[in-house]
């Protein structure tokens, strides 16, 4: 039986409620002499979002038989990761955003030393977490170096080279899509390449979830760039505009609203003909590539 979008919303809800739980129990040192580095890190890990990586990666465990508890030490992993990403690119040195999901930015509450720190424990903090996984020594090897790799110089790292890099010069599309695919899609695809392992799944799904993640990843960003031209400060919880005012190429600068929206169309059903040729269990996990392909913030 088919099921309706309010059960897909609590599915959603329930997986980030658990990965909610896990992750305030992690950095507990409220009397130590580094308590506000750690405040500082619970500041931006604790505060909103969506958490869509950690279940995306929880969500491709059970589409391959696994548990979503299976692969939560995973997701929280991803997570960690993802927050020290979020501090390092607000920084005034990145893409200096003084606002967050409606707040202050982790350097404007706290320093930019401390912001900086904070970012880089969280990243420590990430292999950790996955390395204390009670799954199989092989597979824990495996995320560790899918995740790695993701977060460094082919993936999250030299993305935001690219992009900062490229900033006052006008981008060809196949540069873009370069920059997409390492500062957006390498994550989003760890999340599920480490939730089918997780669950025990196949070379060919993990290749399977790697192409649906680098489809929606690229519908992501293209959104953020839409967005970054039409919606409002509020809606975002952060500055709008600062493409154009970093002077960055957009697909959204490059083809224009209309046309980013067929590439958003184009790469979600891409990532949807994906599920349907290698998992059986893929209703939550095609309703959300539609969901964020139609996103408003």
């Amino acid at each position: 039986m088919n099921r309706d979008n309010n059960d897909m919303i609590r599915e959603m809800e329930y997986g980030r409620d658990i990965v909610e739980d896990r992750l305030r129990e992690l950095f507990t040192e409220a009397g130590s002499s580094y308590a506000t580095l750690v405040e500082s890190m619970r500041y931006s890990l604790l505060e909103g979002g969506k958490r869509v990586r950690a279940i995306i990666c929880m969500k491709f465990c059970e589409a391959v038989g696994g548990r979503l508890e299976d692969a939560l030490d995973a997701a929280c992993a991803i997570e960690l990761l993802h927050t020290y990403t979020l501090i390092h690119d607000d920084l005034p040195i990145m893409d200096g955003d003084d606002m967050r999901r409606g707040k202050p930015s982790n350097h404007i509450k706290y320093g930019e030393f401390t912001a900086t720190l904070a970012g880089d424990a969280l990243q420590a903090a990430a292999f950790e977490t996955l390395s204390c996984s009670p799954l199989p020594a092989e597979s824990i090897i495996e995320m560790v170096r899918i995740l790695a790799h993701a977060a460094g110089a082919h993936g999250i790292c030299g993305g935001q080279y690219l992009d900062l890099s490229g900033e006052g010069w006008h981008l060809t599309i196949d540069e873009i899509l370069e920059l997409y695919s390492m500062k957006t899609a390498a994550l989003i695809s760890a999340a599920a390449r480490l939730g089918v392992i997780a669950g025990g799944g196949s070379k060919a799904q993990i290749e399977a979830a790697d192409a649906y993640s680098q489809a929606i990843g690229l519908a992501f960003q293209v959104r953020d760039d839409v967005l970054d031209c039409i919606a409002t400060a509020e809606e975002l919880g952060k500055p709008i505009g600062s493409d154009i005012e970093n002077d960055k190429s957009t697909f959204a600068s490059l083809l224009g609203i209309e046309a980013c929206e067929k590439m958003i169309n184009k790469e979600t059903n891409k990532a949807i003909s994906v599920l349907k040729d290698n998992f059986e269990n893929t209703e939550f996990l095609i309703w959300l590539a539609n969901v964020l392909a139609e996103r408003k913030s």
